[in-house]
């Protein structure tokens, strides 16, 4: 595999902090969630470090090439469109699913995929199409777990072994993941990184927590905590990453605290020369599958050197996955998806616990995104407290299908149906409010009293 172009010490790139990020010293590059900007009209603040020569990478959060279903082409061709808008060396994804097709039900957050040989070969055949129709290399982020698949064949070293293997793709290591499948999973970071092709990655990612409960929430929202600086320093001390990037997606603290981040991070990044590893030998792929021990997974490459971003080498060959496995695929992740969001029974072998509590986070997050989308719905409501109470009570009946802005608006219809707000005045506000984007006449009275006895029948 060819070395990975140099990008230094970035930072998560958001409007809440965009001109902070711009004062920042020093900085090296920037990511920016791919979902959230738009070709044609791209932020001033980002056109500004652009101009400066400040590298831009789009990260992808909405692809889904875990699941069940093939990528879909218009959000494979929109983030191509934003790679090629920023000028970026490279664009980025998950390896998570999260919507179902059957029934359709959207997450709205990234949810592990099973470390099974059917969840791997459906999404190495996504990764082969996703790289088919991106301009640039991709690269594919671990993500953060709050409960493990019952039935697992592989460890994580052995699945993302063998999906660099078999598709070529590139690795983005959030070290602050491993950090909370560690307290989630009870899996050890150091046998990932000794397992993982280390060759193969791209840049880091670096984050904050919080621990409540003995559950470890990856929030983004605190600040980077010591334990995830020694995981990166124990990453270092493998290879020298290209690059090293800050998330930060909420309860922005200060330009001074985002620099001492930024500070520490580069710190461990230059505290000393990096021990080379191993490359990965032919064949790696069948001890992978054979050996239980993540220790006996394919080594570590050598360090990457700065240099132009190239295409990935030669991979492994293998055919067109079986309709018969996706469907498999879909089946266990439709089960479980309606668990976490409809509230139909937890499947057999998983933590019921650890599944209530990622139904709570999966609701609350939902709520929290769409009063970002529809500031204004808090207001109308009378403040953050109740906006969230009326919510949740909504979303326990209406599992998300098509993502935050629809489900602003279904949500707001919901309270007009049901004669909500109370107050006439508010009520008044929330009908414009919602004529003024749904683009229609808010329902009458005949027609809210009709869906409202229909639902009860349902």
């Amino acid at each position: 595999m060819k070395p990975m172009a140099h990008l230094g010490v970035g930072i998560g790139w958001r409007p809440e902090i965009a001109d902070a990020v711009e004062r920042l010293s020093g900085l090296d590059w920037v990511e920016v969630v791919a979902e959230n900007v738009c070709p044609g009209h791209l932020p001033e603040s980002l056109l500004r470090l652009r101009e400066r020569g400040t590298r831009v990478v789009p990260h992808g959060v909405s692809l889904g090439l875990g699941g069940a279903d093939r990528p879909d082409a218009a959000k494979l061709a929109a983030l191509g469109e934003r790679a090629v808008a920023l000028g970026a060396p490279l664009v980025t994804e998950h390896i998570a699913f999260v919507r179902t097709s059957s029934p359709v039900l959207e997450a709205g957050h990234l949810l592990p995929v099973p470390r099974t040989r059917d969840a791997l070969d459906v999404l190495c055949e996504n990764v082969r199409i996703a790289q088919d129709a991106l301009p640039v290399p991709l690269a594919l982020e671990n993500i953060a777990a709050l409960f493990a698949w019952p039935g697992e064949k592989l460890t994580e070293g052995q699945f993302l072994t063998e999906l660099v293997e078999r598709t070529g793709v590139r690795l983005l290591i959030d070290v602050a993941n491993l950090h909370t499948n560690r307290v989630n999973r009870g899996e050890d970071p150091a046998a990932v990184l000794d397992a993982v092709p280390l060759e193969a990655l791209a840049y880091v990612h670096v984050a904050g927590g919080i621990e409540r409960a003995g559950v470890w929430h990856d929030t983004h929202a605190h600040p980077v905590p010591p334990v995830v600086l020694d995981l990166l320093a124990e990453l270092r001390s493998r290879v020298e990453p290209a690059g090293v990037l800050l998330e930060r997606d909420d309860d922005f603290p200060s330009e001074a605290e985002l620099a001492g981040e930024l500070a520490a991070i580069r710190a461990v990044v230059t505290a000393g020369p990096a021990a080379p590893a191993a490359p990965i030998t032919a064949g790696s792929a069948d001890a992978a599958r054979t050996e239980p021990d993540p220790e006996q997974a394919a080594e570590s490459g050598p360090v990457a050197e700065s240099g132009p971003v190239a295409e990935s080498g030669p991979v492994a060959e293998s055919g067109p996955v079986a309709e018969s496995t996706r469907t498999r695929v879909a089946l266990g992740q439709a089960a479980l998806l309606s668990a976490l969001v409809a509230g139909t029974p937890v499947p057999e072998g998983f933590d019921r616990r650890r599944i209530r509590v990622q139904a709570r986070a999966l609701a609350a997050k939902r709520a929290d995104v769409v009063a970002k989308v529809a500031p204004e719905l808090p207001v109308i409501l009378g403040g953050p407290d109740p906006y969230r109470e009326a919510f949740l009570s909504y979303a326990k009946g209406r599992p998300m299908t098509s993502g935050y802005r629809r489900d602003a608006l279904d949500f707001a219809e919901d309270l007009l149906i049901r004669d909500l707000p109370a107050d006439p005045a508010a009520r008044r506000r929330l009908t414009t409010w919602w004529r003024d984007r749904a683009g229609a006449e808010p329902p009458r009275r005949i027609v809210r009293w009709v869906r409202t006895l229909s639902g009860r029948a349902a």
